[in-house]
């Protein structure tokens, strides 16, 4: 290797470092991201009213993002990789927050769990950025799936048939046009 090129390595990895340090201290905030909530969960829980089986599915799933009940690992402290999980958890929990499902009513979380479903067999969740490399115990296999399926449809009310105003009779006589009458 020549000289020059070493010297390039080592230029290269100094400023990496300094890039990564400031960017420990650097206010995220600035730039959008909010990063004041990460490491720590809001106390606000609901308790979860899904079967053992369902809740264990979706612990390991879905409530890092969508619940106050997140599980913070070392790396969530270690920006940029925490603010990219901030941003996510932020963004989760403003879209559907399982904790604060008490203060919905039942055919709101009913809405939910049926849009919950439809996400899941879009395969738009869990994200797959969230399962590789770091949460692969989240991918949901096909049998995980048919147990959500049947928790998040257990309270569908059949879709409603359309109601539509009747059509006048054929036979039905049209109203006479109102005329006024003009005086002289």
């Amino acid at each position: 290797m020549s000289p020059r090129l070493k010297k390039l390595i080592k230029l290269a990895v100094v400023a990496g470092v300094v890039v990564f340090v400031v960017l420990q201290v650097f206010p995220a905030k600035v730039i959008g991201i909010p990063t004041q909530d990460i490491g720590n969960n809001p106390p606000e829980r609901f308790p979860f009213d899904g079967p053992p089986e369902v809740e264990k599915i979706m612990r390991h799933a879905c409530f890092d993002c969508h619940s106050n009940e997140t599980r913070w690992p070392l790396y969530a402290r270690i920006a940029p990789g925490s603010w990219l999980m901030a941003r996510d958890i932020h963004n989760g929990r403003n879209h559907l927050n399982f904790s604060k499902w008490a203060d919905s009513d039942e055919d709101e979380r009913q809405t939910d769990r049926e849009d919950c479903l439809e996400q899941i067999e879009n395969g738009a969740m869990p994200p797959w950025f969230y399962i590789l490399p770091f949460h692969p115990d989240a991918k949901l296999t096909p049998a995980d799936k048919a147990t959500l399926k049947a928790y998040f449809l257990k309270n569908k009310k059949p879709d409603a048939e359309p109601t539509m105003a009747p059509a006048p009779a054929k036979d039905a006589p049209k109203a006479a046009p109102k005329t006024e009458a003009k005086t002289p």
